[in-house]
């Protein structure tokens, strides 16, 4: 639903509120500068500004267009700026557009809604009350006055982004099962975005310090910069952020699979105790089975089992500790093996680094 407010700002700084934009155009005419704000506005509510304002149609279909990036663009009457506002809501990054067309006299917002359903331009009233003194120079300090507080509110997205990663790193120390790696590639394609959108209004701001745009005065270039600043520290902030998020998955899938070496690790010691066991038995086995068919009764005779069984039995233990110190002195002995040739290896290694 389309919502416009109409405001008269006159030298002194009074800011009057107006019923309709016929009367807007007819009140600047005895001075000051008027303000136009349209709320999800449609193509036809904006169209009726093209004949008293001078605003180029190109720049009325970019301003209803959602998908645009930053630009601007100079018309031979004003200066098109479309801007985007950042909103980040339950773990969504909502982005949305904020458009200005900036006239010697004039300037028209545009905007939708944030992650709220609200105006992203609601409360810029309270703002601009603050900056009364400045307001009243022109409309380039008024446009001034609503880009700083879009940049305020990327900060704060920002921020609970820069939350979200802590949070990550938190979980994937303390409870790695419970980490979710897509929750890394939500974030980087968050950061993306943000990247994208400040990349391009950097730009912009880069165009308007060097004065590209004849309805920006001189005097309102100092109030620019400051927001050329601010959007060049949170472009740092989102590579360093970016960079960030690369070395979580680096680390999460590190960790990981030293988890499964460990497993892996496990396993094997486990099967090679067993295989230990089984070797050793394996003999002990087959003289058991020899011995269930009593073939040392029918080699010494059955009046002597009193003393072969006995014999047999101790037969079995000495065997079976003989067969446990050769096979323990045999792995030990490939482990040497192993160890000798690995530091061989790593010797060979640094004599070619040394010798590079």
């Amino acid at each position: 639903m389309t919502d416009a407010r109409f405001y008269h700002i006159a030298n002194n700084g009074t800011l009057t509120p107006l019923d309709s934009l016929e009367s807007a155009v007819e009140v600047v005419k005895t001075g000051g500068y008027i303000w136009l704000d349209y709320y999800q506005p449609i193509k036809e509510d904006l169209t009726l500004l093209v004949e008293p304002l001078g605003l180029h149609p190109l720049s009325i279909e970019d301003s209803i267009d959602e998908n645009q990036i930053p630009k601007i663009d100079d018309y031979p009457s004003n200066t098109f700026i479309l801007f985007n506002a950042f909103h980040y809501s339950q773990g969504i990054l909502y982005v949305s557009e904020v458009d200005a067309f900036l006239g010697r006299n004039f300037l028209v917002t545009v905007s939708s809604h944030n992650s709220h359903n609200l105006s992203l331009l609601g409360n810029i009233q309270r703002n601009i009350a603050n900056e009364i003194e400045s307001v009243r120079h022109g409309p380039a300090f008024l446009l001034h006055i609503i880009l700083d507080q879009v940049v305020d509110e990327k900060f704060l997205a920002i921020e609970a982004l820069e939350e979200r990663l802590n949070e990550g790193e938190e979980t994937i120390l303390s409870d790695l099962e419970r980490f979710d790696p897509s929750e890394l590639m939500h974030l980087r394609r968050d950061l993306q975005a943000v990247r994208k959108s400040l990349f391009h209004e950097r730009e912009i701001l880069v165009k308007i310090c060097r004065k590209d745009s004849p309805f920006i005065p001189d005097k309102a270039i100092y109030f620019y910069r400051d927001i050329y600043d601010h959007l060049s520290k949170f472009f740092e902030l989102t590579e360093s952020y970016r960079d960030l998020v690369t070395s979580l998955m680096e680390m999460y899938l590190s960790m990981l699979n030293n988890q499964m070496t460990k497993a892996a690790n496990d396993t094997n010691i486990i099967v090679r105790r067993l295989t230990f066991i089984t070797t050793i038995f394996m003999p002990l086995t087959l003289l058991a089975g020899i011995g269930v068919m009593s073939e040392w009764s029918m080699m010494t005779g059955p009046q002597n089992w009193r003393i072969a069984y006995p014999a047999f039995l101790l037969g079995m233990v000495v065997l079976g500790v003989l067969n446990y110190f050769f096979f323990k002195r045999l792995e030990k002995s490939q482990e040497k093996k192993s160890l000798k040739n690995v530091t061989r290896r790593f010797g060979d290694k640094q004599d070619i680094v040394q010798a590079g």
